[in-house]
């Protein structure tokens, strides 16, 4: 487990994230260039195939995955596997 501003994140399996509540409002100061960012990544997936690790915030707090993002959307981005997350929920994209 690793912690940001004393926030602990949990590392979670992709397949988890549709069972997590997005529902709060909450606010994210999110890494600069943030949408760029998941723009090369979603190359990186769909050319090598190459994951990436994804800081994000549900209801309960900062989570982490590991893995592919195959598309780029205005409001969402999808993981391998169909899964959509919100991009108003991601803190920061680490390239692995």
């Amino acid at each position: 487990m690793q912690e940001v501003n004393n926030q602990q994140i949990v590392s979670i399996e992709k397949e988890m994230i549709p069972n997590l509540s997005f529902k709060e409002a909450v606010n994210i100061e999110q890494q600069e260039g943030l949408k760029e960012r998941l723009i090369e990544a979603t190359k990186l997936g769909n050319l090598h195939r190459g994951k990436i690790a994804i800081v994000f915030r549900d209801d309960e707090g900062l989570k982490q995955v590991e893995t592919t993002i195959w598309a780029t959307g205005a409001k969402y981005i999808c993981l391998k596997g169909g899964v959509w997350l919100p991009i108003s929920r991601i803190k920061e994209v680490k390239f692995l």
